[in-house]
């Protein structure tokens, strides 16, 4: 653990540093990394480029990895984003003073050290950095092997920019890509105070079980689209097909459809040829597959019990044909990991029953799960989707990345 522990030391010492930044201060940092990677785009996509000939064509994770001119430049203009939102840390929660005089507030400051473990994602290395610094905290990334040219040189254009402004450098730092290293900093609870996994569930499985630092989790997503028998059926084919092509290797993509039988057969006629145009393979239900068989759909697979509750990450889907609302929220229920559910309906009492009852951390009504995320709902950038309920559920973005502490003021009050 020498080297790490070196890092963890650092980290610690670091906290000091990025404490004392004023608001100004945190966000010319933000405005200067988004100029830095501009300046620095044809480096960064040529370390990129490296990660990317070591991945397979086909391997779905790929459009995860992938950083081009266009990406780079969103990836700017999310840093100026996260800039311009208003500083998380220092809000006066509550205060009030109490009858023997003693002045007492509740007010925001940062966590701390934050560690976030993650895989080939180079734009969550970005989003995490600059959320950790407009809120004062310190950040650990541990991104994954497949990502490592490219999170090196970003990380190593933040680091340079910290010192240029007279800071230190460690407030942002990479950790070792080797696997050996994970355990080491999950029982790092001496130095980080928050472990925030962020990829598949077995991911997030594995840092469950073996952390003894605070987890949060950013949990996989298993979408359904309830498509009712009341909803405007072209639209709901559009929909539907949006959730799924739009960028099917992210967690707020659809994985499930789940129809209504009294308009099954009408509905499948209308999206089996939107979904065939993309390729998409279909992982069909008994009541589902001879429909699909019938219109001579391509790729088409008779369900197995593990197609329900599986986060496909690729162009394929499964389809559940139930009878009434009851069956598709109990299927949804069984089968949801609590990220991202929709209904589609024109029927308002079952709309309300559904955005009430359904466990998620965001629930559609009449639109595509693939909205779920930090920057589309106004928060700049996000550390990514928390399925849990304590203390940060949906898009964990920047005003999560506070806790609460209490400031007491007396002259003298003896208990």
């Amino acid at each position: 653990m020498e080297s790490i522990q070196q890092q963890l030391i650092n980290a610690k010492k670091a906290q000091a540093s990025i404490a004392s930044l004023s608001d100004q201060r945190k966000q010319d940092l933000l405005t200067s990394f988004a100029a830095s990677i501009l300046a620095h785009s044809a480096q960064i996509i040529a370390e990129n480029l490296k990660d990317l000939e070591k991945m397979s064509v086909s391997d779905p994770k790929r459009d995860r990895l992938l950083l081009n001119e266009t990406r780079i430049d969103e990836l700017a203009s999310s840093l100026k984003d996260v800039a311009n939102l208003e500083d998380p840390t220092n809000k006066i929660l509550s205060e009030r003073r109490l009858d023997n005089g003693l002045h007492v507030q509740k007010k925001t400051v940062a966590i701390g050290i934050v560690g976030v473990i993650y895989e080939s994602r180079p734009n969550v290395t970005v989003d995490v950095a600059a959320l950790c610094i407009r809120s004062g905290n310190v950040c650990l990334l541990r991104g994954g092997q497949d990502a490592y040219h490219t999170n090196l040189i970003i990380v190593s254009l933040i680091q340079q920019i910290l010192e240029e402004q007279g800071l230190d450098k460690n407030i942002v730092q990479q950790l070792p890509a080797d696997r050996k290293y994970i355990l080491d900093i999950l029982q790092a609870e001496k130095y980080i105070d928050v472990i925030i996994p962020r990829g598949s569930n077995q991911l997030i499985e594995y840092v469950r079980k073996n952390s003894l630092v605070p987890v949060i989790e950013t949990g996989a997503g298993v979408c359904h689209t309830y498509v009712e028998q009341t909803a405007k059926l072209k639209e709901a084919a559009d929909i539907v097909v949006n959730a799924k092509v739009s960028r099917p290797s992210v967690c707020n993509a659809l994985d499930t459809i789940v129809v209504d039988k009294l308009v099954a057969k009408d509905f499948l006629i209308l999206a089996a040829p939107l979904l065939s145009s993309y390729d998409v393979e279909i992982f069909a239900d008994e009541h589902s597959f001879p429909v699909l068989k019938e219109l001579n759909y391509p790729k088409l697979n008779l369900a197995a019990p593990e197609d329900f509750g599986r986060e496909f990450l690729d162009f394929k889907c499964s389809v559940k044909v139930v009878e009434g609302t009851d069956e598709a929220l109990q299927h949804i229920a069984e089968f949801s990991s609590k990220h991202s559910e929709a209904i589609l309906t024109e029927d308002l009492s079952k709309a309300e029953r559904f955005l009430n009852e359904v466990d998620a951390a965001a629930v559609y009504l009449n639109a595509s799960t693939r909205f779920t995320d930090g920057q589309v709902f106004g928060l700049g950038a996000e550390i990514g989707i928390s399925t849990q309920k304590l203390h940060a559920r949906g898009p964990f973005a920047l005003e999560k990345l506070v806790t609460e502490k209490w400031v007491i003021r007396g002259s003298g009050q003896i208990r």
